[in-house]
């Protein structure tokens, strides 16, 4: 909004050319969601409290530490990093642009499939909320909308790492290739997130990488330079990044072991589901395969665990996903969150480095 009302006025006052620059909005949307969240955040977390009383249901088939250390913490936290997140894209991004709008419609559609499945844990006060069915139906239906636009506005084709312009005509495979791109980041994330701060700083360190991506392919410039698909109008999702390390890092304030409150699938669902459609748009879907490496770690080993367990009766992991199975194996809760947020930034770090080993 800030850049609409004020890029205008450039011609006349100089100082509004700052709101042209990708960077100074970035800059400005990661200090806007931290701000937000460090003055709401309390009030946010007294008033989930009132209304949850005893919290989040702990999953009786868990690490029994959790029943002793967790119970009672209030969950629907990502309602904290929704509102910061909005109000900050919604200050400095450019509103004129689709791509911004496809990703937040996408975060905000999934935060709300994500507020109706923890609403009706906590009410219910039970383990399970929305069928899996229904909520996957409804993230498809949502990812597919999503798609569709994006569908419209660029080729329907894949990039791939390591290999300069080699792009990959999906034709009518595009559309069902970029919603499960958009639905799996999601519901991997979701799986993540199952430890104070696990989450949270690993979506930090992608969304980081990915405002990178974007301002990068978003620049003829540096795309040429690099090698990279051009993606016109791609860069303004820089902002929206920065949207999202603000509110993360402020959410982390709060979610730090002990947390304080837990994000719950209004939070987890909607920050994987900003992750995949950047993906989708910036055309890294396979990069984000690397740079989201840990959220693919936990989903296969569901994956894994699950399979396992029908075809032989035994489980390959002592518990899943993989950060309750070094939990069984005695490690502490701070040690696993550490090593894991360590593993994602190398994991980023790779990622990145496709950008230029062409």
């Amino acid at each position: 909004m800030l850049y609409n009302l004020l890029a205008p006025l450039a011609e006349q006052h100089g100082f509004f050319n700052l709101f042209r620059y990708l960077t100074f909005r970035t800059g400005g949307a990661v200090l806007t969601a931290l701000i937000i969240c460090f003055i709401f955040g309390p009030a946010i977390i007294r008033w989930l409290k009132a209304k949850q009383k005893k919290g989040q249901p702990i999953r009786a088939d868990g690490p029994q530490s959790h029943i002793v250390n967790k119970a009672g913490t209030p969950t629907m936290g990502g309602f904290m990093i929704l509102l910061a997140l909005g109000v900050s894209t919604f200050l400095w991004a450019d509103l004129s642009n689709p791509y911004v709008w496809a990703v937040l419609i996408v975060t905000l559609g999934f935060g709300a499939i994500g507020f109706v499945d923890d609403y009706l844990k906590v009410t219910k006060r039970t383990s399970d909320g929305v069928s899996g069915k229904i909520r996957l139906l409804c993230e498809f239906a949502l990812a597919g909308a999503v798609a569709y636009v994006v569908a419209d506005l660029e080729s329907p084709t894949l990039a791939l790492p390591f290999a300069k312009n080699l792009l990959i005509d999906l034709g009518f495979l595009y559309i069902p290739f970029a919603m499960l791109v958009i639905v799996w980041c999601g519901n991997a994330v979701n799986l993540t997130d199952g430890l104070d701060g696990l989450a949270t700083m690993p979506v930090i360190i992608a969304a980081s990488a990915f405002g990178f991506i974007a301002y990068l392919v978003g620049s003829t410039v540096y795309s040429q330079y690099l090698g990279v698909t051009y993606v016109a109008g791609a860069g303004e999702l820089a902002v929206l990044a920065g949207a999202i390390i603000g509110a993360g890092l402020g959410f982390l304030w709060f979610n730090a072991p002990p947390a304080m409150v837990f994000m719950g699938d209004t939070g987890s669902l909607a920050l994987g589901g900003a992750l995949g459609t950047m993906a989708v748009i910036t055309k890294h879907e396979v990069a984000l395969a690397i740079i989201g490496g840990l959220f693919w770690l936990e989903t296969i080993s569901v994956i894994v665990q699950v399979l396992s367990f029908k075809l032989t009766g035994k489980r390959v992991f002592r518990m899943a996903p993989l950060h309750h199975h070094y939990e069984q194996k005695g490690w502490a809760e701070p040690t696993i969150v550490i090593r894991f947020w360590i593993i994602a930034v190398i994991l980023a770090l790779v990622g990145l480095a496709t950008l230029k080993l062409r």
